[in-house]
């Protein structure tokens, strides 16, 4: 095994090794990069990024990558899941240009030292927020070929009072105060919808991934108030972009199982709003039934989710391979 790569909590097959990012206040900083190999590998790869009070456990959406011949990689931000160290402040940055390090770490490793020529990066909620941002602040370095954004967060799922005035406010007192936490709780709908110690499907981490989450610190809801207005003034992603969310959302604050077919977390409608100023090649998708990581949605709706995926990347993000003179699968030019 390579050095500083070891066997990861989820077991075999997959990998993970820790990307060291200096200090900053708080102390040392570190982001874990899982992987998990093709059996028939095709030069092209998927990383993966979580959202808020998220981390990568999602072995299915591996599964649905390598069956197909992608490498897949999963990146667990400073500061959540894996990467979370017991100095810290779970989940918490002051600016989302804080993870472009382990971003373009990420991308060297799976380009330059495991030699990969295609690269989808695959954002779930807040991970399609900071990877869009990414995307387009590295535009020039032709480092993705596609992006995936699953239910992205562009907005906040609240009144245009709470989005825009009041939460200018609280942007303003982050500056000075930045780990002050600030009256937004999480709803426990969505975590009592997908863990299985509730009503769902999906076992994970609570220690990582709270049903309430974690306390919102001001500095943070700044951090992405920011990104949204950045987001919102219109993007140049060169990459062909797949969004992808559910068809309605859930707005009530106990639990109904008709959570359990929507988004219980953002307004579907904000990210097809925003959509068309990612780029010039955006394709959205509305998945009736889909819950807000459409991934852990139902097994008939998560279906569909996969079906569509791998339409577009077939269409948009892969090249057609052919075989060498020598056997091997290799890019058409």
């Amino acid at each position: 095994m390579e050095d500083g790569v070891v066997v990861d909590v989820l077991g075999e097959p997959y990998r993970s090794r820790v990307i060291e990012l200096g200090h900053d206040e708080e102390g040392p900083v570190v982001a874990t990069l899982v992987s998990r190999r093709a059996q028939a590998p095709t030069g092209r790869a998927v990383l993966y990024v979580h959202g808020f009070v998220d981390y990568f456990f999602q072995t299915h959406l591996a599964d649905f990558y390598t069956d197909r011949g992608w490498d897949f990689y999963a990146l667990d931000l400073r500061k959540y899941g894996r990467s979370l160290l017991p100095h810290q402040t779970p989940n918490f940055c002051r600016t989302l240009t804080e993870y472009y390090p382990e971003l373009d770490a990420a991308a060297r490793i799976i380009r330059d030292e495991d030699g990969h020529d295609t690269l989808l990066v695959n954002g779930h909620s807040t991970g399609g927020l900071i990877i869009s941002l990414w995307a387009h602040d590295r535009r020039d370095k032709a480092l993705v070929d596609g992006l995936f954004l699953n239910s992205p967060f562009f907005d906040f799922n609240a009144r245009w009072l709470m989005r825009r005035p009041v939460a200018a406010a609280v942007a303003r007192v982050g500056r000075t105060r930045p780990r002050r936490i600030v009256p937004l709780a999480l709803s426990a709908v969505y975590g009592e919808t997908i863990h299985t110690e509730q009503r769902g499907e999906w076992t994970y981490d609570l220690a990582w991934k709270p049903l309430v989450g974690f306390p919102v610190r001001a500095g943070w809801l700044g951090a992405i108030r920011e990104a949204q207005r950045r987001l919102r003034a219109g993007l140049a992603i060169p990459a062909p972009v797949l969004l992808a969310c559910s068809a309605r959302s859930f707005r009530g604050s106990t639990w109904h199982e008709a959570a359990a077919l929507a988004d219980a977390v953002l307004d579907v409608e904000h990210m097809v709003r925003w959509a068309p100023g990612l780029g010039p090649h955006v394709t959205v998708v509305r998945i009736d039934g889909g819950m807000h990581d459409l991934t852990l949605s139902g097994p008939a709706v998560r279906a569909r989710v996969f079906d569509e995926l791998e339409r577009w990347m077939g269409a948009y993000v892969e090249r057609p391979l052919e075989i060498d003179e020598v056997g091997r699968a290799a890019d058409t030019a």
